[in-house]
Formats: C-alpha cells, sequence, structure tokens
C-alpha cells in the first residue's frame, strides 16, 4: 500500500469517526499514519547514511531515524519493516559508528526477522555486514562462508552492483588467502557487473581495491 493510499484512508478513518461517530476508527488512522510515519523514517536514515559514505561525517538523525523506524514497524507487527530496520541500525554502530559489538545483537535480529519474512535483499545485506565482522575479526573462512551466501541470494534478485560489492570483498579475502590469481579473477568479474549495471561508484571500489592488492603483493 503506498503512501497516498494510506493517507487518504487514515482521513476517512478520520471522518468516520468526527462525523459518523465511529471513535474506533481512530486506532486504525494511527496505525496507517505510524506506518506512513516508519517508512518515511527508513527512507531519510538511508539518505542521511549515504551522505555519511559521502562525505564521512555523522549526522546525529541517523541513528534516531533507524531506531524510530524499528520501533514503529514492531508496534505495527511489520516484520519485514522491522527486519529492514533493524539491519540499517546496525549498519548504522558498524559503518559509522565503528562499533562492531553493537551492531551485532541489530544483525542477528534483523537476519532472524529478515528470513521470516522471505526478504531475500535484506538477508543478503545482513550477511554481508556479518562478513565483514568476521573480516575484520580474522575469522576469514566465516567471513568468505557468509558473503559467498550474499553473493547467491544477490545473484538470483539481479543485484548486479550488490554482486559486485561482495566480489570485492571476496576479492580481499582471497588475497589474504594467498589465493591471488582468483583475488584478480574476482576483481575482474566485479568490474564487468559494475559496467553492465552503470556502478561507476563500485567500479571506483574496484579500482581501489586493486591499488590495494597491488601494494600487498
Amino acid at each position: 500500500m503506498t503512501a497516498d493510499t494510506r493517507i487518504e484512508k487514515a482521513q476517512l478513518l478520520y471522518e468516520h469517526a468526527v462525523f459518523g461517530g465511529d471513535s474506533g476508527a481512530l486506532a486504525s488512522a494511527d496505525r496507517e499514519l505510524d506506518a506512513v510515519e516508519a517508512d518515511l523514517a527508513l527512507a531519510r536514515g538511508r539518505v542521511v547514511h549515504a551522505r555519511f559514505l559521502d562525505d564521512r561525517v555523522e549526522d546525529a538523525r541517523e541513528l534516531v531515524l533507524f531506531e524510530r523506524a524499528a520501533r514503529l514497524y514492531g508496534e505495527l507487527g511489520d516484520v519485514r519493516g522491522e527486519g529492514e530496520a533493524l539491519f540499517w541500525l546496525g549498519a548504522f554502530h558498524q559503518v559509522v559508528r565503528d562499533d562492531t559489538d553493537a551492531a551485532l545483537p541489530a544483525f542477528t535480529r534483523a537476519l532472524d526477522l529478515a528470513t521470516r519474512a522471505d526478504d531475500r535483499l535484506t538477508v543478503s545485506y545482513v550477511l554481508r555486514h556479518l562478513g565483514i565482522a568476521d573480516h575484520m575479526a580474522g575469522r576469514l573462512d566465516a567471513a568468505r562462508e557468509r558473503l559467498e551466501e550474499s553473493t547467491r541470494l544477490r545473484r538470483e534478485l539481479g543485484f548486479l552492483p550488490g554482486v559486485a560489492a561482495n566480489l570485492i570483498g571476496l576479492a580481499h579475502l582471497a588475497a589474504q588467502q594467498d589465493r591471488r590469481e582468483e583475488a584478480a579473477q574476482l576483481l575482474t568479474e566485479a568490474e564487468e557487473l559494475a559496467e553492465s549495471a552503470g556502478a561507476d561508484g563500485v567500479l571506483r571500489w574496484v579500482a581501489g581495491a586493486r591499488d590495494s592488492l597491488t601494494g600487498q603483493g
């Protein structure tokens, strides 16, 4: 249901309450508007997060927005929405605050909810970031397993920029495990996928990964 539809429905429920004497309609109106607010908070939080990735300046609104979205979705019983919001809450802690310990509970809960809702895209995001956590902790085999599963899901969904991004991570892992030829092949595939998807940002990541791995060699 779109935001416009929900707002129109809330207006009708308001009229039922005021003109029809059905005060019980107000609770339903609140739920419709809470759903709109949750969607807006999640969308705005993602925009704030993208701005952080560009300028690396924390915006305190991001945490507030994701927490509000997660709370509202939870109160509405929207399992899919709550799972997605909790993933982004975890991403805030991991990426913006560099605090993986704070991120892990949100990721764990998000993975459970997204799996229950069959939200494979969010599952792929959570697995990617859990893989990053494993990589940072030196658990390279576990990191590879999570990234490979995330990549499999993204291929199924046709999410090519996301596949390319994961292949970069897998290339770093391959290089650390002395599989340098495999690392080069992964970066080549990532570059091809990013080019086909018009993902110029991911292409810059590929170039950066090549420079990094060349420096390690």
